[in-house]
Order: C-alpha cells, then sequence, then structure tokens
C-alpha cells in the first residue's frame, strides 16, 4: 500500500533525555489518524519534528513514497504539512480573510506589489465556498466565535495547498454545538482527500471524526489500529497508554472518615446565573458539583473564591460569615481555587515555575529584610514539583514551556503551597491526559483528609468518580443533592438536562 505519509525509525533526545525512541507512523490519502498518549509520550515531539519546528536524530520521513528533508517548518510546508495549535494565534483586529492570507497576502502575490484586498477576498470567499459552513470573513476576528477562529485558522492551512493537516487539541474550548461544525468540516477534508493528524484527550472524538489511532508510550508507538463501527474501547486504550484500566482512574473514597463542616453556603444567588444555592462543604471528604456548560456552575466557583459578587446569600466559613470582594481577600481566608482556564487564570506564562507555585503565599518565601528568600522559595516550590511528578528540568523553566498536564500540576502546586482550608477545582482535568488526570484526582483526594475539597465540573463521570456527595446543577438552580453512592451518571445527566423531569414509559 502507498501512503501519504511515512514517518520509520524516528529517534529524538533532548538533553540526553530519549523523547522518540524508532516511533513509526503512516497515514493515508483522506485518513484522519489519532495520536494518544500521557503528557511526555512523545506524540507532540512526532508532530513537532513533522512540521519542522524540531529535526529527527535518526529515521525518514516519506511524502507520497519520496524521502524529504524537513528541517524547518518552511520545509513542512513546501511538502503540503499545516499545523493548527491549539488556540491559533490571530491578529484580533483584522478581518477572517485577511488572517487567512497573513504572511502570504494572497495567490500569486510579487513581494514589491501592494497588498489587493479586493482580491484577498474574493479568493477567500472561493475557499470557504468549498466547505458546509456559512462563516463571514468580512468580520473581524475579535467578533467570532470559538468555532469560527478555528475555521480561519484551519483555512489559512489550506491556502497554503496543505495536503497533510494536523489539529493539535482543536475542540479545547469549543462548546458542544461548534464542535459538531467543526466535525462536519473535518469530514468534508477527508472526502477531499485531505490526510489529518489528530491530537485530543477525547476518546469520543476519536470515535466521532477518525478512522484510526496510535498510542503512544515513553516514546515509542505501542499500537497502530483502525476504528471499525465507529466504536473506540476507553479501557482498552487507557491500558496501552498506562498498562492499566481505565476503571483505576479515581482513587478510593475514605472509608469512614472523620468530616466535619468547614464551608457552608446558604440561598447564594446572583441574578442571572444562579439562585438560591446551599450546600455544605466538609473537611474528610469531596464536594462535587455537577451542570452542563452554561448552568451557572463556573459563575458559582468565582462568587466562592471572590472573583464575582452574589446578589443575595451568604457564604461563612467555620461559623464565620465572609464578605468576600477579591480572590486575594479569598486566599487570605484560607479558600483556593484551580481554575478551569489555566492559560488566563492560573498562572503567570512568561515567569518560572518556582515563582508561579510561590506567589499565592510570598510572605511564606520572604525573609527579615522583607524580601524574597530565594533558596528558600526553591527549596519549597522543588518539593512541590517533586510531590506532584511535575516534568521539568528545572524549577526556572517558564510556566508556558510545559505541557498542559504539567501546567495543570503548577496550578495544583500553587494551591498546596497557599496551604488552604478551602480548595475549589473549576474543570481540573480539561486539556490533560489521563496520567495527569490521576494525579490531579490523588492529590483532591490527599487534600479532603485535611481540608474541605469542591471539584466544579461539566463531566458527570469526573464528579461521580471523586465526589463523596454531589448536586446537580440546571439552569442556575440545584436540582439534586444525593451521597455518591446513592446515585448514577444517568440519573445526574437527567437532572442537568430536564430539571429531573423525565417520561415515563
Amino acid at each position: 500500500m502507498r501512503y501519504k505519509l511515512e514517518m520509520k525509525g524516528i529517534d529524538k533526545s533532548f538533553a540526553g533525555m530519549q523523547a522518540l525512541c524508532g516511533a513509526s507512523l503512516t497515514l493515508r490519502e483522506g485518513e484522519a489518524r489519532a495520536l494518544l498518549g500521557i503528557n511526555g509520550a512523545g506524540k507532540s515531539t512526532m508532530i513537532k519534528i513533522l512540521s519542522g519546528v524540531y529535526t529527527r536524530d535518526a529515521g525518514e520521513i516519506l511524502i507520497d513514497g519520496k524521502p524529504r528533508q524537513i528541517q524547518s517548518p518552511k520545509d513542512a510546508l513546501a511538502c503540503g504539512i499545516s499545523a493548527v495549535y491549539q488556540d491559533p494565534q490571530m491578529v484580533e483586529s483584522f478581518t477572517g480573510y485577511e488572517n487567512i492570507y497573513l504572511g502570504s497576502e494572497g495567490p500569486s502575490r510579487s513581494v514589491f506589489s501592494p497588498i489587493n484586498r479586493r482580491r484577498l477576498r474574493r479568493a477567500a470567499l472561493e475557499l470557504v465556498g468549498r466547505y458546509p459552513f456559512d462563516i463571514d470573513v468580512e468580520k473581524p476576528v475579535y467578533l467570532m466565535s470559538s468555532v469560527e477562529r478555528e475555521i480561519i485558522a484551519i483555512l489559512r492551512a489550506l491556502s497554503k495547498n496543505c495536503k497533510i493537516l494536523i489539529l493539535d487539541e482543536p475542540t479545547s474550548i469549543l462548546t458542544e454545538k461548534e464542535k459538531y461544525i467543526l466535525f462536519e468540516f473535518v469530514h468534508t477534508l477527508k472526502q477531499q482527500g485531505v490526510s489529518i493528524i489528530y491530537i485530543t484527550h477525547h476518546l469520543d472524538e476519536v470515535a466521532q471524526v477518525c478512522d484510526s489511532f496510535s498510542v503512544f508510550r515513553n516514546g515509542r508507538v505501542v499500537c497502530h489500529e483502525d476504528i471499525r463501527d465507529g466504536q473506540v474501547d476507553s479501557d482498552y486504550i487507557a491500558e496501552l497508554m498506562l498498562g492499566e484500566r481505565l476503571s483505576q482512574l479515581y482513587p478510593d473514597r475514605a472509608q469512614d472518615a472523620a468530616v466535619s463542616p468547614c464551608l457552608n453556603v446558604r440561598e447564594l444567588t446572583m441574578d442571572g446565573k444562579f439562585e438560591n444555592i446551599s450546600f455544605e462543604a466538609r473537611r474528610g471528604e469531596i464536594y462535587g458539583i455537577f451542570g452542563l456548560v452554561g448552568s451557572g456552575i463556573d459563575e458559582i466557583s468565582k462568587t466562592l473564591f471572590g472573583a464575582m459578587a452574589e446578589t443575595s446569600g451568604e457564604i461563612l466559613k467555620d461559623g464565620q460569615r465572609l464578605s468576600l470582594s477579591s480572590p486575594g481577600q479569598a486566599i487570605r481566608k484560607g479558600i483556593f481555587l484551580v481554575p478551569g482556564n489555566r492559560k488566563t487564570e492560573g498562572f503567570l506564562s512568561g515567569l518560572e515555575i518556582a515563582f508561579n507555585i510561590t506567589i499565592a503565599r510570598l510572605d511564606k518565601a520572604v525573609g527579615r529584610m522583607g524580601l524574597i528568600n530565594r533558596r528558600r522559595e526553591q527549596e519549597d516550590a522543588g518539593e512541590l514539583v517533586k510531590k506532584l511528578s511535575i516534568a521539568t528540568p528545572s524549577l526556572s523553566k517558564k510556566v508556558n514551556e510545559l505541557s498542559g498536564g504539567n501546567q495543570q500540576k503548577v496550578v495544583v502546586a500553587k494551591g498546596l503551597y497557599a496551604d488552604a482550608d478551602v480548595y475549589i477545582f473549576t474543570e481540573p482535568t480539561v486539556g490533560v491526559d489521563v496520567g495527569a488526570k490521576s494525579a490531579i484526582y490523588e492529590t483532591m483526594r490527599s487534600l479532603s483528609r485535611r481540608a474541605a475539597v469542591i471539584i466544579i465540573s461539566s463531566e458527570p463521570e469526573e464528579v461521580l468518580g471523586n465526589a463523596d456527595r454531589v448536586m446537580v446543577v440546571y439552569k442556575g438552580r440545584m436540582t439534586m443533592e444525593k451521597a455518591a453512592q446513592d446515585t448514577t451518571l444517568k440519573e445526574m445527566l437527567v437532572h442537568a438536562i430536564s430539571n429531573g423531569e423525565v417520561t415515563q414509559e
């Protein structure tokens, strides 16, 4: 069989660390192949070699059966290879069509000729007309939805005669409706002969858009398989990725744990977002809040952390009423939030790991003269990096240079350093792999032995798998509260989509 792409025996090491060892990959014309693996398994290194960001140490790359030397992104583009990474970069004030042709300024343009915007617009409209969606390319990017931005980024790749398209976590910030639009786009691209490498942590997406998958583990590819009948065995894939079954992902609940009240929320209301939310979070257990996107759960978490103001109701900690006007005040009162959007809310991306971990409680690392004790900071941060198994060669490494899973672990480490009494984890595992999920869940359970832990998530299995007690929110209202052992995923979903009302058969 002749393949569109063959990568054979690829080796790559960094400073003596073997990132890839004899890794191989094939891709047929019009095929979508998922790359799966925990953070650090080698899949990101593989696509960066293919897209020219890294050069390989050994092995070969063949396009249409011919060997290719890809030593730069320019070389990759010349081979018809383009990558669309998570959160694609755009010039916000430019229109869609200007962003599509940014850097090339349209087909057949001389370097000395002025930019012809009329021609750019016409070329963009012609390009859009090939696909099953309606998008206004004359609209500025800052007015576009998340899926429109993703489409513009893909169109930019296609405008460069792309035949092999790399999609890296393309749905990370999309709603379910937006995902459907993107998936239709992907299916159309496949029908037109575009070959796709699809990287995701969501196995349901693999079943919907991919024809095959490859599993990476410890720098090697341990499995290549075709997908039959749109079915993907989650347990089987998890076992390939980790060497263990998916059922082992969630830590055991504490049996007969001593619980004591910590946080009481009474009739908490924010007009237009949620109303009359009441619950008790206790030391010794994990309290779960589940709701679909738009149900009000995000606003609830931010109100508990002082980032948004309630209209009415009250929050009490250890019997004392709190009046929280800012996250800083919440931290001083012993409440810490691990946010769902780590990139904008969780850390300072351009600063080093050690500083990001200690920033919430710099007072703990301050010396006698009021200056930060760097030695103390490094020791404290190093201890937490080791405890959470954050993969980094140095504490001075910038957080934005880490993988998504390790970035989230840095945010968790910051929370541990804050030494809070109440921890709120909002969508704690968005965009992280199975291995990182397991580590975060274990940390949550460990924290619950001394603090009140609240997990707020739109993933029902994540809430039910971790929590001891569960609340469900529908359109800003609490529709159910039960012990986790007394409910099911089906019951939670019914209360999350229909206020618990079901049609009797």
